[in-house]
């Protein structure tokens, strides 16, 4: 990034109507978590590292220019996204080499988490530059907490693929992880989504879906899988941002024996593909494993 590029005005934020002055940052790229919603969900160091930082990065400045105002922020945010990484990348990786202090935020929560942040921060560490994280408002944890599952063990899993054949092969892949799982989630495929995850985890297995996390609508909703679905479903147009969880599967059946006893058991009476769906739900085992572990079985008695 060009020397002209660079930030420019008082160093400084401002908070509870008072003015207070930014210290220097040392050359570094800081990730630094912004709300999520509520923008009262910011911390002190997360402000001073906006407002003294160098050059400022952003996913976009009409997003971060609402927060800079809010606290008296007088640094220019430059946009860094997926569509111009390859341009933007470079600078910001120029403005590091020379000795300058760089922050990058996402439109919400922790960068680096679902957006395109992730790619820089590894090019600045390849590079031998200094990363810093400031830490601070993540949607996933929130929606962790809140949820009222097991949060002794947690797997984040991002967003699922937009069609039904890539997202029930992913869940079933993630069926047997002995933690709770957390996703994000469009509104508008709320609704499959869950009805997909009730058929390959069990509709028995807990959820929750957690919307407009810390904004004036927040609402946590828990139940089975097949509870929430049916609600979705019924549901003709589902706002906001969403975030949804699972919890773990049931003690696993470890057994050679009982798994293939199990899928004997539920090929008399079902197709190959739903036996090995309704094994997975039973076992906690990978759904993939079980059809072709049931193929197998077949095939020998043949």
């Amino acid at each position: 990034m060009n020397e002209d590029q660079s930030s420019g005005g008082t160093r400084s934020f401002r908070l509870h109507n008072t003015q207070i002055p930014a210290r220097p940052l040392e050359p570094a790229l800081y990730l630094v978590a912004t709300p999520i919603g509520n923008l009262g969900d910011i911390t002190l160091r997360a402000l001073e590292t906006l407002a003294g930082a160098d050059v400022l990065a952003c996913e976009d400045t009409r997003v971060t220019r609402v927060l800079l105002d809010r606290y008296g922020i007088q640094n220019k945010p430059y946009a860094y996204h997926e569509h111009n990484a390859d341009e933007a990348g470079p600078r910001l990786l120029q403005a590091l080499e020379a000795g300058r202090s760089v922050a990058l935020v996402s439109d919400a929560g922790t960068p680096l988490v679902s957006d395109p942040g992730y790619r820089l921060a590894v090019q600045a560490i390849d590079a031998g530059y200094k990363v810093v994280p400031i830490p601070g408002a993540s949607a996933p944890l929130a929606a962790l907490v809140g949820s009222g599952l097991p949060n002794d063990a947690f797997f984040f899993a991002g967003f699922l693929p937009a069609k039904d054949k890539g997202r029930r092969d992913r869940l079933a892949e993630l069926a047997s992880v002995p933690a709770t799982l957390i996703f994000f989630e469009s509104p508008h495929r709320i609704a499959a989504t869950l009805a997909a995850a009730a058929d390959v985890l069990g509709g028995e297995r807990a959820g929750a879906v957690c919307r407009e996390l810390t904004k004036t609508f927040e609402e946590f909703r828990r139940g089975t899988l097949s509870e929430l679905a049916a609600f979705y479903d019924a549901v003709d147009n589902v706002k906001g941002e969403i975030v949804w969880l699972v919890g773990p599967p049931a003690e696993s059946v470890t057994a050679e024996a009982d798994i293939d006893a199990i899928l004997a058991d539920l090929s008399g009476t079902m197709p190959t593909a739903k036996a090995a769906t309704e094994a997975a739900r039973l076992t906690g085992l990978p759904r993939k494993e079980l059809y072709q572990r049931l193929l197998d079985m077949k095939e020998r008695h043949a």
